[in-house]
């Protein structure tokens, strides 16, 4: 895996894990309601469950790369239709996410931690969404344990340093991610990168 690949991983997750989503959600309503700790926790659960599904995505796509041969460019032209749609979804959706309002609450570090990782381990189409980004980014024919270990840190880094950014300053930025031309900005720009890789893929294939 080049810098360069690597690069381009950390700038295509980093807006989509910014964007306003459930586990956006939960990190704020944790801070705000039982503090940074509970928030920051949560966030760490989140990213334990990406690293779950990054790792299936990155054997699976390997595995089937190795097994199928040739016939692994129609998997790469599916997935580059997928991105692409997922991409299109973005751009044009509106924000349904309601984020909340403070309030008194408690919970133990541990349920706190849990329930970002089951939050996150809910929505299984994420593996989906995994295997059709890494084909567009990376040579996955040729990836090593490093490449992984280093994947594992790119997500880690996007995913959980935006999720702690929400921890620290959750109650500041809470109502002005109410506002629309805010939440949108990370979502569509997220969106024009998923469409952007999946032309990509398409032509790789």
């Amino acid at each position: 895996m080049t810098v360069t690949e690597a690069l381009a991983l950390f700038i295509v997750m980093l807006p989509l894990a910014a964007m306003p989503s459930a586990s956006v959600a939960l990190v704020v309503a944790r801070s705000v309601s039982a503090g940074r700790r509970s928030g920051g926790f949560a966030a760490l659960g989140i990213v334990a469950g990406d690293l779950v599904f990054v790792a299936v995505a990155l054997l699976g796509v390997s595995a089937l790369a190795g097994w199928l041969g040739a016939f692994f460019s129609v998997l790469k032209y599916c997935g580059g239709a997928y991105l692409i749609w997922f991409g299109w979804r973005l751009l044009t959706s509106k924000p349904s996410v309601e984020l909340p309002r403070a309030k008194a609450s408690g919970s133990s570090l541990a349920a706190d931690f849990a329930a970002g990782l089951l939050l996150t381990l809910g929505d299984v189409k994420a593996i989906l969404f995994y295997a059709s980004l890494f084909p567009a980014l990376i040579d996955v024919t040729t990836i090593a344990a490093w490449d992984i270990a280093l994947i594992a840190a790119i997500t880690a880094f996007a995913v959980g340093g935006t999720k702690l950014v929400y921890v620290f300053f959750s109650s500041k930025i809470v109502e002005k991610l109410r506002k629309p031309v805010v939440s949108d900005a990370p979502r569509k720009l997220g969106g024009l990168l998923m469409m952007g890789c999946g032309a990509v893929l398409v032509t790789k294939a």
